[in-house]
């Protein structure tokens, strides 16, 4: 039962490490995705909270029998933590990481064209409305990815 224990202890560390990590590898930014590794790592995520559930049930089904066969006792905990960290999967997996990395920028602050510290080829996304202009750099764009903002007194959000 000991042997059991272990080996089904393992696993279930082992898929909910795959299902935690393996979208977040494939999903990144600044990286290209192919077509398949892009299918599997969405079919990932779609799956993964069933998947990962059941990896925390059975983690902590096996901790106990494990804890029960009457091992040494730093062995128990040592199992007991391994159920600890199949469950730790479980609540990492519940954070969306590209909210935390691409959060909307802040109030935007706005220089005059003759005055904004730009390089001569630096592009920049424009919006104009009404005779009121705005730009805003793609450099700054990149790691946001959104600014919201007020142009001639109305709501807009940019994005790139």
């Amino acid at each position: 039962m000991q042997r059991l224990s272990v080996i089904g202890l393992m696993l279930c560390l082992a898929v909910s490490a795959f299902c935690l990590i393996y979208p977040i590898y494939v999903i990144r930014p600044f990286r290209h995705q192919g077509a398949d590794e892009l299918r599997v790592a969405l079919a990932v995520l779609l799956a993964r909270p069933v998947v990962m559930w059941v990896c925390a049930g059975l983690a902590l089904l096996f901790a106990w029998w494990y804890w029960r066969s009457g091992a040494q006792r730093w062995r128990r905990i040592v199992a007991v933590l391994g159920a600890l960290a199949v469950c730790g999967s479980v609540a990492l997996a519940r954070v969306n990481i590209y909210e935390l990395m691409f959060h909307p920028a802040g109030r935007p602050a706005f220089a005059a064209a003759a005055t904004a510290p730009l390089d001569a080829d630096e592009m920049v996304i424009t919006v104009q409305l009404d005779g009121d202009a705005r730009a805003y750099p793609i450099r700054s764009m990149s790691y946001h990815h959104i600014v919201n903002d007020v142009v001639n007194g109305r709501p807009i959000t940019a994005t790139y």
